[in-house]
């Protein structure tokens, strides 16, 4: 049933809350003082306590004021969301809700969470203002997902009701694979343009190619372990480091459960980029071409979250 409310809710990723998609409901406190009004009401009928009116009265009437200022502190609220950056399985992925308030009055008490998790995040919005709320999820496995159902609520000002709302973002987050730590070797590389050195010496020690660190060399090329060593700033020649084509082939990991293979794939390509190597991917579907580059990490990456 609860999944059924759910899917029929639209997809947005900024939602303006009204009469239409705000719900209220009595908090066992607001239940508790319905049962003491009405032994109230009984008592004073039955002896007659004009004093015990009064009171009656008064409470039900509180109670009815603060059920329409909880009402208020969320209808006309807007609330949007950014969509978190692509992380590594295993990570919360993170994302903000920016709450406006149009209303020159401030709206108290606002929570926000993951529909079902236990973890709120409370903030007031001030008048004609915004305020930025940061919600988390855990995604369950690697692959592009779309971001959890969302509720707001408040209790304000007695805590007799909950007001709260449900929203849908369109949103999604791409998960990348979990990359294996700690990592295997990169394979052997392939020589271009007349080159016969291997990838793996420029991995498992000091590579070919070695000069002095000159200003504005990437740091991504420096030798940090000769310079934790000895003090000195080497670094690597990116022509010599960049003679070889790496390929990153899912047959040749020498695993046999395809998560590990993809786990140990996200790995070397990032110790690929990190060198500043020339790499390639092969899946089993799909084949990326050698390059470098930021761009290039982010499709091969891309590529194993949705292998």
């Amino acid at each position: 049933m609860a999944r059924w409310w759910q899917n029929r809710l639209p997809l947005t990723d900024r939602v303006t809350l009204n009469q239409r998609n705000v719900y209220i409901l009595p908090t066992r406190a607001g239940l508790m003082l319905g049962v003491t009004l009405l032994v109230l009401l009984v008592a004073s009928i039955n002896y007659q306590l004009n004093l015990g009116y009064l009171l009656t009265f008064l409470l039900a009437g509180s109670a009815l004021v603060s059920m329409h200022i909880g009402h208020g502190s969320l209808r006309g609220l807007s609330m949007s969301l950014i969509a978190p950056e692509a992380l590594y399985l295993g990570a919360p992925a993170i994302f903000s809700v920016h709450l406006h308030n149009t209303r020159k009055r401030t709206r108290y008490g606002i929570g926000l969470a993951v529909l079902g998790a236990q973890q709120w995040a409370w903030t007031d919005v001030a008048g004609q203002a915004s305020a930025v709320v940061n919600l988390a999820f855990m995604p369950p496995q690697r692959g592009l997902h779309r971001l959890p159902c969302l509720t707001a609520e408040t209790r304000f000002p007695l805590g007799t009701f909950r007001v709260w709302t449900l929203w849908r973002p369109a949103a999604q987050v791409l998960v990348y694979p979990t990359p294996e730590v700690p990592s295997a070797p990169l394979p052997q590389g392939q020589a271009h343009e007349g080159s016969a050195h291997a990838i793996a010496t420029a991995i498992q020690g000091e590579p070919d190619g070695l000069r002095v660190y000159r200003r504005g060399d990437a740091l991504k090329t420096i030798v940090w372990k000769k310079a934790a060593k000895t003090g000195e700033l080497v670094s690597r020649d990116s022509q010599t480091l960049q003679q070889q084509t790496l390929w990153l082939d899912q047959h040749h990991t020498a695993l046999n459960q395809p998560e590990a293979q993809l786990s140990r794939l996200c790995a070397w390509v990032l110790q690929a980029e990190k060198l500043g190597l020339i790499y390639g991917l092969r899946l089993k579907q799909q084949e990326i071409s050698p390059a470098n580059g930021a761009a290039h990490q982010q499709r091969c990456l891309q590529a194993l979250a949705l292998a």
